[in-house]
């Protein structure tokens, strides 16, 4: 979600997708940009037929209507809007609805509930942030411009010299592309992060473990890691990022649970924060939607007329492992990053309704698929930033494809109208 983004139109004839150049986009971004659906796709297939948009709403609408155990998934290309529009349809449906948060940063959401979370905009990191820890993630990688836009190299307000001014340190269980740019790389033994992280618990409340213990127990000395906690009590302004590097390792949420107990541990010392390295899209605004519709931000139940919370009974990946669900629908998915191949297998035998902007395998084999416009290249709305900033999207070209909202609102309005003919008749 980076915000700096400068989008130059092109006539018809220079570009198919309207855009002759995105200024400022990293790689991810000139994908997102300019791999745009093609005008010849059918806006709507039913049984990868194509169908006119009524037809396959009211095909989805019975489907969902119909079915004893639906699940709504996905959300990640999605903007806060149709994410809303999604979890309305699940009350309505009395369906599971879940977001890929509980296939990558689900401990995360986990240890956040247990323990809470000091946290900071990027926007504090840039212009306040001295010491930089990345733990378990790699971001020259995977957020390409994280390091010169938000964290390492800005010139802000108390570190005026950017990069000259800050400390990078990174840990990791094998070097990286970012470990090759850090000051300092820590590399601890694999599976041992919570160890690693309670040992830094220790140190920092003025407590020496055992020497032979913590080398066994780490991989590094203990003289190492009271050098990073003397690092960490001497700044100004810390800040540890994390991914699924520790969130999907031995020990998964207590990983994140023990990192998020260290910074707030920290702030007796010093000014710290905690910060998870989303991924792409709009997954933090899915989480943001569903926690303030629902109380919870991934694998809600709404079969009871009321939302219920249970990782791994209600999240997408299990669901459709088990062969519980009996209708999906898809919203705004990547499928290979947001479902397992397991999940994808086993998801080809359900019926299942795909809406989405990029033709996919599943979008293929699916009962019904809506072919829509892109969020924030032909509509508008709101999506969160990585750091949980609602950013609001301006399209900049027009598009004769329907918008997810459109589609969602038209599913629902439909469901609506079923269940109340079936209340008359009973």
């Amino acid at each position: 979600m980076c915000d700096d983004i400068v989008v130059v139109l092109a006539d018809s004839a220079q570009a198919e997708s309207g855009i002759a150049q995105a200024e400022h986009a990293c790689e991810l971004g000139q994908r997102w940009f300019f791999d745009v659906p093609a005008a010849e796709l059918p806006t709507c297939t039913i049984a990868a037929q194509p169908a006119t948009t009524a037809d396959g709403i009211e095909h989805a609408a019975q489907l969902l209507f119909k079915s004893r155990y639906p699940l709504i998934y996905g959300m990640r290309h999605a903007s806060c809007e149709t994410q809303q529009a999604a979890t309305s349809l699940a009350d309505w449906l009395g369906a599971c609805i879940d977001t890929p948060t509980s296939l990558h940063h689900g401990p995360w959401g986990v240890s956040f509930q247990g323990v809470g979370e000091v946290t900071s905009s990027l926007g504090e990191v840039a212009n306040r942030g001295d010491l930089l820890i990345f733990w378990g993630v790699d971001p020259v990688t995977t957020h390409p411009r994280h390091f010169e836009r938000y964290s390492v190299e800005p010139k802000g307000m108390f570190v005026p010299r950017g990069r000259a001014d800050r400390t990078l340190v990174v840990v990791d269980i094998e070097p990286t592309p970012t470990a090759d740019a850090a000051d300092l790389f820590l590399q601890v033994t694999p599976g041992r992060d919570f160890e690693a992280l309670w040992t830094l618990r220790a140190l920092i409340a003025g407590h020496q473990p055992d020497a032979d213990q913590v080398l066994a127990d780490t991989g590094l000395s203990r003289d190492v890691w009271q050098d990073l906690v003397d690092r960490m009590k001497q700044a100004r302004f810390g800040v540890m990022f994390f991914g699924t590097g520790l969130a999907l390792t031995r020990g998964r949420h207590l990983n994140t649970e023990a990192l998020l107990a260290v910074v707030r541990d920290m702030n007796a010392h010093t000014r710290f924060v905690a910060k998870s390295m989303r991924g792409s899209g709009n997954v933090a605004g899915a989480d943001n939607v569903l926690a303030w519709r629902t109380g919870y931000a991934f694998a809600v139940n709404l079969a009871h007329g009321y939302p219920r919370f249970n990782p791994g009974e209600y999240t997408a990946n299990e669901i459709l492992t088990r062969g519980e669900a009996d209708a999906v629908l898809l919203v705004g998915c990547d499928m290979d990053e947001d479902l397992t191949p397991a999940a994808r297998q086993d998801l080809a035998s359900v019926p299942h309704i795909v809406i989405g902007h990029r033709p996919t395998a599943e979008a293929a084999s699916a009962t019904v698929a809506f072919q829509t416009s892109v969020p924030g290249i032909h509509t508008g709305g709101t999506a969160y930033r990585m750091d949980e900033i609602p950013l609001p999207l301006r399209p900049a070209v027009a598009s004769t494809l329907p918008s997810q909202l459109e589609i969602l609102a038209a599913i629902e309005r439909r469901v609506r109208e079923l269940q109340a003919a079936g209340d008359a008749a009973s």
